[in-house]
Parts: C-alpha cells; structure tokens; sequence
C-alpha cells in the first residue's frame, strides 16, 4: 500500500454539504486524535452513506445493500475498508475482504467503501501518510456539538480548490480513468 506508515482508525462522523457549491461531504474522524479527514464525493453515495447511519431500511436494496448480500452470499467476510491515498487530488481506498481465510483487497472509491461499511459495521482505517498530507487538525477535545458547529464554520470558508492546488476540480474520489 502506497505510504504506508502504519494504519489510523477513523471514525464516519456524517455526510455534510459544503457551501456554497453544495457538494456533499463525508466527514472522518481520527478515532484516538483530533483529526478530520473531510472526502467530496457525489450526491447518491452521500444518500447512500446518510440513509444507512440513519437506519433507513429502502423498499428494495440499493446498490450498496446489493454489494453486502453478494458479499455474504459467497460467504466472504469485509474486514477493513483503507482510505489508502491521495493522487492529484482524488482519494483512493481498499476493501479487505476475508475469503475463506485468505484476505483479498479490492481497489474502491472510498465513498462506496463507506457506504459498505455503514452497512457492515466494518472498520474504517487512512494510512498514515495520508492523515499527514490531508488530515484537518483540531487541537482541543470537545463535545460532539461544538465539533459539528466548528466543522460548519470550516465549510464555509473552505473550497474544493483549498485541496486542489494547481488542480482542476474534481469530486474527490472519482477512478482513474482505465487504459
């Protein structure tokens, strides 16, 4: 895995849309740490992350309710989803998967990993290096409430081209395009 300095344990506090391009967010938070890592992503997989934290059963499964009886169907076993890096701005991850006791990883946007996990109660780790490099550090604990409101405040003043650089803008977690 590219950088890897050892794996952080991160918690999925929410999806979040950031203003005033109104692009939705999910928002990760070191879980022994005071760092966030916030990830764009698109419109149906911040549906599909915030439905599953909220508990909301659909009428028929959605793509990622699909993705987790196929898993379970083949009797495999999601262990680890890795937020692994980022390159020229887009975020990539793996999804470990325990096959029979041999562990597979499976390349992933990070939001449909997420996506799975809120579904599969499977832990979400970044790689070190990658905390470092995109991690947005908070210094003092503080309640759940103050860190909502001061994560709004960040939102506010932050752009998709704060991340970017010299980069175009791009949603944050979009494939490489295949060859």
């Amino acid at each position: 895995m590219p950088g890897d300095g050892g794996l952080i344990p991160l918690e999925i506090v929410g999806v979040r849309v950031e203003l005033p391009s109104n692009q939705p967010i999910v928002l990760l938070r070191e879980t022994d740490g005071t760092r966030y890592l916030p990830i764009w992503i698109g419109a149906s997989e911040a549906t599909a992350i915030a439905t599953a934290m909220e508990g909301v059963q659909p009428p028929r499964p959605l793509t990622h309710d699909l993705m987790r009886s196929v898993i379970d169907a083949v009797g495999a076993l999601a262990v680890r989803i890795v937020i692994t890096e980022m390159r020229d701005s887009v975020f990539y991850a793996d999804l470990a998967l325990d096959m029979s006791g041999e562990e597979v990883e499976i390349s992933s946007r990070p939001s449909d990993a997420i996506a799975l996990a809120v579904r599969t109660g499977t832990p979400v780790f970044a790689a070190q290096a990658l905390l470092d490099e995109a991690g947005i550090h908070f210094e003092e604990e503080t309640r759940e409430e103050d860190e909502v409101a001061r994560f709004r405040e960040f939102l506010e003043e932050v752009t998709v081209e704060d991340f970017l650089g010299d980069e175009p803008s791009s949603s944050g977690d979009d494939p490489p395009a295949q060859s």
